[in-house]
């Protein structure tokens, strides 16, 4: 055990973290030359594409210092704020950390927040500075940042270029030195704790895991602490760039293992696995839940898809543990599920995933946040939908989310932002300058006034240099109005918003405009009206398809007109009373890009 160290790597988004991950792959031969690939580890397409990671990775090395072998279990982290969930789940399986900050861009807003949660793990930091081979570089400068931040000696501080690979030997140095073997008794009963999890078609559901303490063998009867389900280890291995089985593995090491478990309800993210027979007293503590900021309706687009949908939902829910869903339906989209994200970035990913991996066509509807509505009898109802909101005469009052947001920004754009966030109802708690030019400003604000578009306008004003991060502050009273969207007087229960009293006006008046681009014309006039409660607060028409029915009537007596023309009124009156206005899918799309 004593040459086992268990490490990952954190960081603000595109800070290098997947480039390091490379090279130490690189410097300790795990790879070939032929396998090794630009930012191997992320192995989905989405990620590629994107230049994200999404998903935590785990991965062993081995690497020989003074004439000993260590095994070096890395798990890289994601560095974007909607997946912070995945990084808490590495943090919890490590004993150490590689914090890497940009040399041209120094702290940002993420790389503090996780580093709080490194923190409080107890982990073992590593400051690590990257990108040191770039022109604007300014390590002097980002190196008074992190002993600002950090407290630590300037020695301890490294600096490397991840791209060329200088520096990569002395943090794998600092790795065996610095972090410190993973406690544990391997002849104590088994304590193992479920990390990740995939599902594979062929052989069931996969379950990562990293052994606190005991020794596993291939063959073990185990079982789940929360489940109280009973396996056969029928494999148990290590992860390196392809699954490696071996026959025993013990306290401190971190692998994976096979029992041909089919239902994805059976394995449980934070689990504790323990053997059947000498099991464990108790299960390993600190793993929290995760708590859903926005929430949306997928639908899918063919109704007899909805079990398929329901099963796909199971399957990604193993590999994505911070997705949270329950079955709804929707007068206008027929049966689905009601899913939590941790943000916008999350549910585009979820989306994509769904179509990618188990091609669902889906309807996503309009995103919200959770609201606490109490009722004048003094009841207290969660509201996750505005169709769930309810009568204005039961209602007392509604409490919103509250978020204290963290923004790291030159200074040179700190006008712009700080009139964005008051714009969204936000409040400037403080403002510290970090260096002459970088500053950080603290804001509460409603969780409800970021969901939509407000990361993109940050990024927007401040040319790409402001990070954001935030976290949940409470529930505050909020003067909010439910605006449903009526067509032809039937409300469109997925287009319906809860939103403050003092938007409703142009939000209902923007949404009736982009309707009414959006709805194809159809034989009869369609009224798209934006209503709060029973009054009508904006009204658009899309004009009826029409036939010249008087093009036969060349002179002769105007009755003869009139008459053609009532008869016409009198079939599209009937027409409008059975027909029906489908809403097409980019309607749905096309409110969350209303700016």
């Amino acid at each position: 055990m004593k040459n086992i160290r268990n490490f990952c790597i954190i960081a603000h988004i595109d800070h290098g973290k997947s480039t390091l991950a490379d090279r130490l792959l690189e410097f300790t031969d795990t790879l070939t030359k032929k396998e090794l690939v630009n930012q191997v580890l992320d192995d989905m397409d989405l990620e590629r594409e994107r230049g994200i990671t999404i998903k935590s990775h785990a991965i062993q090395m081995k690497y020989e210092h003074n004439g000993e072998i260590y095994t070096l279990n890395l798990i890289d982290t994601p560095g974007h704020v909607d997946f912070s969930y995945e990084v808490s789940r590495s943090i919890a399986a490590c004993e150490g950390a590689l914090l890497v900050v940009d040399a041209s861009q120094g702290i940002q807003a993420q790389t503090i927040s996780n580093l709080y949660m490194a923190l409080e793990h107890n982990l073992e930091i590593i400051p690590v500075i990257n990108k040191i081979d770039m022109e604007s570089a300014n390590p002097d400068m980002v190196e008074d940042q992190i002993v600002d931040l950090i407290g630590c000696e300037r020695s301890e501080i490294l600096r490397c270029s991840a791209r060329t690979g200088l520096g990569v030997n002395e943090i794998l140095e600092a790795i065996v030195n610095r972090i410190p073997a993973p406690k544990g008794d391997p002849d104590a009963p088994l304590q193992a704790l479920i990390f990740d999890s995939v599902f594979n078609s062929f052989r069931g559901i996969i379950a990562y895991f990293r052994i606190i303490n005991g020794t596993i063998r291939t063959g073990d009867l185990v079982k789940f602490y929360a489940t109280e389900k009973e396996y056969n280890a029928d494999e148990i291995g290590v992860l390196q760039l392809k699954q490696v089985p071996q026959n025993e593995l013990s306290a401190g090491n971190v692998g994976y293992i096979i029992s041909g478990i089919k239902s994805s309800r059976e394995v449980k993210v934070g689990d504790t696995i323990t053997h059947v027979d000498k099991p464990c007293s108790n299960a390993i503590a600190g793993f929290e839940n995760v708590k859903p900021m926005v929430f949306a309706g997928v639908y899918p687009v063919d109704a007899d898809d909805y079990e398929e949908l329901r099963s796909s939902l199971e399957k990604l829910q193993l590999n994505d543990a911070s997705l949270v869903w329950e079955p709804e339906s929707s007068a206008a989209l027929g049966f689905g599920f009601r899913c939590g994200f941790l943000g916008l970035l999350h549910m585009e990913i979820i989306q994509e995933r769904l179509d990618r991996e188990f091609n669902m066509d889906v309807i996503t509807t309009v995103p919200n946040v959770s609201f606490k509505a109490y009722l004048t009898d003094g009841t207290v109802l969660d509201v996750h939908n505005p169709s769930g909101l309810p009568e204005q005469t039961k209602l007392d009052h509604i409490d919103e989310p509250y978020i204290i947001a963290q923004i790291i920004s030159k200074n040179e754009y700190v006008g712009p932002i700080m009139t964005l966030c008051i714009e969204k109802r936000g409040l400037l708690k403080n403002q510290v300058y970090l260096t002459t030019d970088r500053v950080e400003m603290t804001f509460q604000m409603p969780l409800s006034e970021i969901v939509f578009d407000f990361y993109d306008k940050l990024k927007s004003i401040s040319r790409g240099y402001a990070s954001f991060d935030y976290h949940i502050a409470g529930y505050q009273p909020a003067n909010l109005v439910k605006l449903d969207i009526l067509l032809n007087g039937d409300s469109v229960d997925a287009l319906s918003t809860l939103i403050h009293r003092d938007h409703a006006y142009a939000f209902g008046r923007r949404m009736c405009e982009k309707l009414k681009e959006l709805i194809p014309r159809q034989q009869f006039d369609i009224a798209i009206q934006a209503s709060i409660g029973s009054k009508i607060i904006a009204r658009e028409t899309v004009r009826q398809v029409r036939k010249d029915v008087t093009a036969k009537c060349y002179g002769g007596d105007i009755s003869r007109k009139r008459k053609l023309l009532e008869k016409q009124k009198a079939g599209k009156k009937r027409m409008r009373q059975i027909g029906n206005v489908e809403v097409p899918q980019s309607a749905f799309l096309a409110v969350l890009k209303l700016d």
